[in-house]
């Protein structure tokens, strides 16, 4: 059979990591077997959709490369592929349920209609002793009949332990008694999450079904809507959840770090994604940078963890500054003019300020801490002059600004090379060492005693003009 995977998110806001990263293994499991990858909305949980929150999961999805072969911007044989359009589809399903026997009309309460996936996540688990359970389907009928409003809710007369397979966690049993029989189609007609993922998953022939670790202790209910209609359930791959530290786990609802927010900070999608794909699987050795055709070709599920992944933005960090440095001159300059403009008014060398950059920032957003003082130099200690590694105080540094002063105007090609050349040539006419000259520069161009370029980097992105008006500027401040 076929390997057919889905990704079916609610669109409740922006993209959050543990969710991208289910996309991903869904995604790797459908195309490291030539499988098919599907994109379902699940948007039956009116209360808490967000508008425009469809378009962020095309644009993720796009962004990273995840391309869905089907879904409901380009159809596919097993439509419609948002929920809220199949609601006659759950109908049919909830009462055909019914009769074999596996759920029953409620007309309690219906204290579970905003039952979705994280009120089942944070929900204490309790059973309700529902007294309509007594009643026969005629009764029933003749109460839906007399337009009494009415749920659907699960039946479960089993007794003894569920077993079922993971392919994380291996065999696992679960005690029938410690099910609750939720809702499964609430008053409005909407299906719940229990209900519609198992028909949405049989009927669109899912073979393999990722989510959360927290889903493990429901799993069983669902198994019993398939053995009721007889149905084989997919292989499930439950996995661990993304924790923010050793207690805490990531959270939108808390704040944390959505795929959008990253972004946002300067982050690389392909590094965002190759990131995530670690938080929970490893390839087996040591390597870590793995483009997404390359993880098509290292994925298995045998090598999926058990334990809880920690987000590190460190580590993500360290990664998005490999992948800045892999990214061709063209390619980073393109990315870094956003940020320039954000940051930058001033007439500046902007393709030497990315040469500059690129192998010195670990995320685009470090730009604007790296680029502050190209706007105006700080108002800046004379101490800063004095540094013993390369022998300079401020009597040193006066001297090399005035010889600076004096040559830089008769420079002709106003470049990185032919400036350093020049600069370097200077200090040995004058007998000084070449720091000598080009850190008191530095300290002149910047008013910072570190930078991400060297003196004559800076230079060149400055200009001319800027240069010999800072370095005159520099002189009058030590001169007073």
């Amino acid at each position: 059979m076929k390997t057919r995977t889905r990704f079916a998110p609610s669109p409740t806001g922006y993209m959050h990591i543990g969710n991208l990263r289910t996309a991903l293994y869904e995604y790797l499991i459908a195309k490291s077997a030539d499988g098919d990858f599907l994109l379902r909305i699940e948007d039956t949980d009116q209360k808490r959709y967000v508008e425009g929150a469809t378009d962020i999961i095309y644009s993720t999805l796009k962004t990273v490369g995840m391309n869905w072969d089907e879904g409901p911007d380009i159809g596919g044989a097993y439509g419609p592929y948002v929920q809220s359009e199949r609601k006659p589809i759950y109908a049919e399903y909830a009462h055909k349920l019914v009769e074999l026997g596996g759920a029953h009309y409620c007309f309690c309460a219906p204290k579970e209609d905003a039952d979705d996936d994280e009120t089942e996540e944070n929900a204490v688990p309790s059973k309700f002793q529902d007294p309509c359970k007594r009643l026969t389907l005629e009764e029933a009928r003749a109460r839906i009949a007399a337009g009494e409003p009415y749920t659907v809710r699960q039946t479960i007369n089993k007794k003894g332990k569920s077993h079922f397979h993971d392919e994380v966690y291996g065999d696992i049993e679960i005690d029938y008694d410690d099910l609750d029989e939720g809702v499964l189609l609430k008053t409005d007609g909407f299906p719940t999450y229990n209900f519609a993922n198992v028909i949405d998953d049989h009927l669109m022939e899912i073979t393999h079904v990722v989510r959360g670790n927290e889903y493990i202790s429901s799993t069983p209910k669902y198994n019993l809507i398939y053995e009721t209609f007889g149905w084989t359930p997919p292989v499930y791959v439950h996995v661990p959840q993304v924790m923010k530290d050793a207690q805490h786990k990531l959270s939108k609802r808390n704040g944390d770090a959505s795929f959008q927010d990253l972004v946002a900070k300067g982050y690389l999608p392909a590094a965002i994604l190759n990131y995530i794909a670690l938080l929970g699987w490893n390839p087996g050795d040591d390597r870590e940078i793995f483009s997404l055709d390359e993880l098509e070709k290292a994925f298995s599920v045998e090598r999926l963890n058990k334990s809880p992944a920690i987000f590190d933005i460190v580590k993500l960090t360290w990664m998005n500054g490999c992948y800045i440095r892999e990214l061709s001159a063209e390619k980073f300059h393109e990315l870094a003019m956003p940020w320039y403009e954000k940051c930058l008014t001033r007439s500046l060398n902007l393709e030497m300020l990315s040469k500059v950059l690129q192998p010195r920032v670990e995320t685009l957003a470090e730009i604007a801490e790296q680029t502050g003082f190209l706007e105006a130099v700080s108002d800046y200690n004379l101490a800063l002059y004095e540094n013993k590694k390369m022998k300079t105080d401020g009597k040193v540094a006066a001297t090399a600004l005035k010889l600076t002063a004096d040559r830089l105007p008769q420079i002709e090609q106003w470049n990185n090379e032919s400036l350093f050349e020049c600069l370097k040539a200077l200090a040995a006419e004058n007998s000084l060492k070449n720091g000598q000259i080009l850190y008191p520069l530095r300290i002149a161009l910047s008013g910072r005693e570190t930078t991400a370029g060297g003196a004559t980097e800076i230079a060149a992105v400055l200009g001319r003009e800027e240069t010999l008006a800072r370095v005159e500027a520099a002189l009058s401040k030590l001169g007073d």
